[in-house]
């Protein structure tokens, strides 16, 4: 794959194999819509959704469809995302199976309130 050249998301999603497009097509409208304030970019040579800094990554390896909700999104997500390999940051979706698009929007939906909590003033967070 020549992902690593692709300067927006819609070029990283061409240079990607056919069978494999669609799944990040559907990742990409699923964060969308749980963020449609954020936008997009690449970062990290992977599609990037920002708000008030890097809200979500995705990428397409060999295997599966990479997820980066940070650590924090993760961690929130154990029970729900226990099925799914993941690390630290990271949860790996198989090619072979349907993406759980209402999980990863759940996710979206609290990583947009941690970033946007995060962006607050100072003073409003101690009130």
């Amino acid at each position: 794959m020549e992902t690593n050249k692709a300067k927006t998301i819609d070029e990283y999603i061409a240079n990607c194999p056919k069978e494999v497009q669609q799944k990040l097509r559907q990742m990409r409208e699923a964060i969308k819509v749980a963020a449609p304030q954020a936008t997009e970019k690449i970062s990290y040579r992977m599609p990037t959704f920002y708000l008030n800094g890097n809200l979500v990554h995705f990428a397409a390896l060999k295997n599966h469809i990479g997820f980066y909700p940070t650590p924090s999104g993760v961690d929130a997500f154990i029970k729900e995302t226990s099925k799914y390999a993941s690390t630290k940051g990271a949860i790996q979706f198989p090619l072979d199976e349907p993406l759980p698009l209402k999980l990863v929007s759940k996710i979206v939906k609290f990583r947009v309130k941690e970033n946007l909590k995060r962006a607050e003033p100072k003073s409003k967070k101690t009130k």
